[in-house]
């Protein structure tokens, strides 16, 4: 059972969520009909400010909740499966909430054979795409070793070894019919903002970070404090998508995910 103070918490955290200004003891009281006092109210977001979920710009003013109390509030509502998801929604929902959505479908491709162009080049040919590279005896080699391997097996490897132009090339291919953005504009805001450099931005308008991310919540090793980045695996139109959500802290993922699934 939630205790008293837990519950206060979350209870400001989400009217801050609703709002985005300082709530009040007495506002809290009165946007969920809580039966303590607006003094007990007060009593525990003392404590909370203590503790460092709760700050105060100042006295007269309400609570806002630190990064910290957000991201404790959203590791314990975010994790869940998510299955079909409608494509309009999610096109309306992130520009309306402000937040940009990379989406990459999840090929299932093999390797299947390896052409080999005058020792030139050399086209790789999967399941349902070719891409094709400059000619090198090592690498010519290399590859013959992974015939009927999985795509994702020889990105990864080809990462491994650094094999970059392999990689970047597979990258690419994939990048012009699997790979998409949504809000686009709400991105180079945070890009500029807190100024990213080029090697960043590039990571993760290509795909190259949704290609590291497993299915979680990531927080602060590739995104400023104050924002959060939701991983999850999902279906659009029967095929298996990656999906990688960022924005700041505050906004309202419950409603997003809510209004994104498809029914």
């Amino acid at each position: 059972m939630i205790d008293k103070k837990e519950f206060l918490l979350q209870s400001i955290i989400k009217a801050y969520i609703e709002h985005l200004e300082p709530i009040g003891s007495t506002q809290l009281k009165s946007m969920y009909d809580l039966s303590y006092s607006p003094a007990t109210i007060r009593g525990y977001f003392k404590k909370l400010g203590d503790e460092g979920y709760l700050v105060q710009e100042h006295i007269s003013s309400g609570r806002t909740p630190t990064n910290e109390a957000l991201k404790q509030y959203w590791s314990g509502r975010l994790d869940f499966d998510l299955n079909g998801i409608n494509i309009k929604a999610l096109e309306y929902f992130s520009s309306k909430i402000g937040l940009t959505v990379f989406l990459k479908k999840e090929k299932k491709d093999i390797l299947k054979n390896i052409i080999n162009v005058e020792n030139r080049y050399m086209i790789l040919e999967f399941s349902t795409f070719a891409v094709s590279i400059k000619y090198s005896d090592a690498l010519s080699r290399f590859l013959k070793d992974f015939i009927n391997f999985d795509l994702k097996d020889i990105l990864k490897i080809s990462k491994d070894v650094g094999a970059y132009e392999l990689y970047n090339s597979i990258n690419q291919s994939l990048q012009s019919n699997d790979f998409e953005i949504f809000n686009y504009k709400e991105f180079f805001s945070l890009a500029l903002n807190f100024d990213f450099d080029e090697f960043t931005i590039d990571r993760f308008l290509k795909g190259y970070i949704i290609d590291e991310l497993k299915d979680g919540l990531y927080f602060d090793n590739f995104l400023p404090q104050n924002y959060i980045g939701i991983c999850k695996f999902c279906k659009i139109n029967n095929e298996d998508v990656k999906m990688l959500v960022i924005g700041e802290l505050s906004k309202d993922y419950g409603y997003f995910f809510e209004q994104i699934k498809q029914f």
